[in-house]
């Protein structure tokens, strides 16, 4: 019974094979890793599951030798997608299983790696930012209060003219520097429907295009109610949105556009170095061009932008709003396709004085 229990708790996929190389037992990381069920994956062979040579050769091998096989960083395609694994074969003698297959996924070790990097040059970007902005708006507010005195004072009106584009220049900068300073007070979380955001935004971008852009929505509709701030995750998934309307707009007729935005639920799943046991997963998908090269990598600091006209700050607002959620925003990107994906905890940890990329379950 102990033995069972602490199969079913480990992160690494387990599967235990029989003499014709049937599954005779998978815990839960291999049921999520695989993303079939254990009474469903009983007797089926692997390679219904695993598509690929180099593991069916290693298993008859193991089988063959009784020797123990260990391949690292192999690719193996589940379900269509290629994934980044090391495996071992084990022979063991037991009634109801001969081999016993250890998988670890590189590419979730490389992700969370990635992201643990990401969310900590985000948070000190962020910092500085803010600094910045503090510093910026400080004397700002000087400048724009001597402009109005100086104003009151000039009886030319040509010269009044010189003073109400200083003022107004001041008012433009002061909103900017808002923009980068973000929003101030936590979020006001509430139990909500993910879908209801994203009917919003859908409705919002319907109205900002005239109904040209074709929006598509690939739901699932069993997604339970998370917690979450309504008004900051609108405008933070709007940010997302109106950056594929504006990166097809660049590129082409908006009726040529197409943006899809997908929900559904990820099990077992890392942000930054949390494990969540369920995590919604947003998809926003535009046909638009693809973010340029130089710019991949630093599409989330702020006054990086690929537009002439753009300030750059939609996409690091988003992702500040996303992770007072506790969530993480990622995106892959290639000509012709643009996907921005949103992770969201269906439950949220305590706050704590610690950055969020530090804080513990």
């Amino acid at each position: 019974m102990i033995n069972e229990f602490v199969l079913e708790n480990l992160n690494t996929a387990i599967i235990a094979l029989d003499q014709e190389l049937r599954v005779a037992f998978m815990n839960h990381a291999a049921e999520a890793l695989l993303d079939i069920s254990e009474k469903s994956g009983l007797q089926l062979p692997p390679s219904q599951s695993l598509d690929h040579g180099s593991m069916m050769k290693d298993l008859q091998r193991a089988l063959e030798q009784n020797q123990q096989f260990t391949r690292r960083e192999s690719e193996i395609v589940i379900h269509g997608t290629s994934v980044l694994v090391d495996y071992t074969i084990t022979p063991i003698e037991n009634q109801h299983a001969c081999l016993l297959v250890e998988i670890h996924p590189r590419d979730r070790l490389q992700r969370i790696t990635r992201e643990e990097s990401l969310i900590a040059k985000q948070e000190t970007s962020r910092i500085l930012a803010r600094g910045l902005a503090h510093e910026i708006k400080n004397p700002l507010g000087g400048i724009r209060g001597a402009a109005q005195l100086l104003d009151k004072q000039l009886d030319d009106k040509e010269l009044s003219e010189f003073t109400q584009i200083i003022i107004e220049e001041a008012d433009r900068l002061r909103d900017l520097v808002d923009q980068m300073l973000g929003p101030i007070k936590p979020p006001n979380m509430n139990s909500l429907n993910i879908h209801e955001v994203l009917e919003r935004v859908i409705q919002l971008i319907h109205a900002e295009t005239g109904g040209q852009l074709s929006v598509v929505k690939d739901y699932d509709p069993s997604i339970p109610d998370l917690p979450a701030d309504r008004e900051r995750l609108i405008q933070a998934i709007l940010n997302l949105v109106r950056n594929a309307m504006q990166a097809i707009e660049q590129h082409m007729p908006l009726s040529d556009g197409q943006i899809t935005i997908q929900s559904r639920i990820s099990r077992q799943f890392t942000i930054g170095n949390q494990r969540r046991k369920l995590v919604c997963h947003l998809s926003i998908i535009d046909n638009g061009p693809g973010i340029p090269e130089h710019l991949k990598e630093n599409i989330f600091y702020p006054m990086i932008s690929g537009r002439a006209e753009g300030t750059g700050l939609g996409l690091p607002m988003a992702q500040y709003i996303i992770s007072q959620h506790q969530g993480l925003i990622e995106c892959d990107s290639k000509p012709g396709q643009t996907c921005f994906h949103v992770y969201l905890p269906l439950t949220v940890n305590e706050p704590t004085s610690q950055p969020s990329y530090l804080r513990q379950s």
